[in-house]
């Protein structure tokens, strides 16, 4: 796993088309939006210190749930490597994974993997439905109210996907185009806050420091350079 992480490779397209995938799953740039909109809405009427102290405890939480997710990502990652390869490479369904792995790992397996993709998609939508809203609000330049708010994130968020399962699309193909199309617009939602946090005249003594802005852009590059090259191997 060590070895993987600092030195990764892929074995061909399609590998490096699921790893684009799960940095968009992971990250999910909807969220930068709605993180920066509860961060605002927590420091309305709080002093400098407890400003940077929320700051702070803001910055634990988040590293703190990222690495959560990496390592359930790891998790899901190494139990397919040793439940689906080589003898079972042709799982091609959600439904064919279960049966796959409640003979190898047990019944208690199966049930672990039901609650945790029911978990996370409630998790995913409950986020795009808070993220549609604020977005919205943010384009309108006005409050809408709160049921009308929900009801069209909702149907942009459920109805297209739900027509797509109905017309016979294969869900698990819909997942993953999904997730990479989330990592297409990473950088869209994260350059505007790279560049935005740099600004001394709006950030005031908030302004990101040169090696925070250095990270963040190589990062914002890996990512970027990650897409492109799916991109080409996609359509080439």
């Amino acid at each position: 796993m060590l070895t993987g992480s600092l030195s990764p490779h892929f074995a061909n397209a399609s590998a490096l088309f699921v790893a684009v995938g799960i940095i968009g799953a992971t990250v999910m740039p909807h969220v930068v939006f709605l993180h920066s909109f509860l961060t605002k809405e927590k420091a309305i009427g709080k002093t400098l210190d407890e400003r940077k102290k929320m700051r702070k405890l803001h910055l634990v939480e988040t590293v703190f749930l990222l690495t959560i997710a990496a390592l359930i990502n790891a998790a899901i990652l190494l139990m397919a490597a040793v439940a689906f390869y080589p003898h079972n490479s042709q799982i091609a369904s959600i439904t064919e994974a279960y049966k796959t792995l409640v003979p190898i790992f047990g019944v208690s397996a199966g049930v672990v993997f039901l609650i945790t993709l029911l978990s996370s998609g409630i998790a995913s939508s409950a986020a795009g439905t808070l993220a549609g809203q604020i977005i919205m609000e943010g384009f309108l330049g006005k409050k809408v109210n709160v049921w009308l708010r929900r009801i069209i994130t909702r149907f942009v968020n459920v109805i297209p996907t739900t027509i797509a399962v109905l017309l016979g699309f294969d869900p698990l193909h819909i997942l993953v185009y999904s997730q990479f199309i989330l990592s297409l617009l990473i950088p869209v939602a994260v350059i505007p806050v790279v560049i935005l946090t740099t600004s001394k005249k709006l950030m005031g003594e908030f302004v990101n420091r040169k090696i925070t802005t250095v990270i963040a852009c190589i990062f914002v590059g890996i990512v970027l350079i990650f897409n492109i090259f799916s991109l080409v191997n996609q359509f080439s």
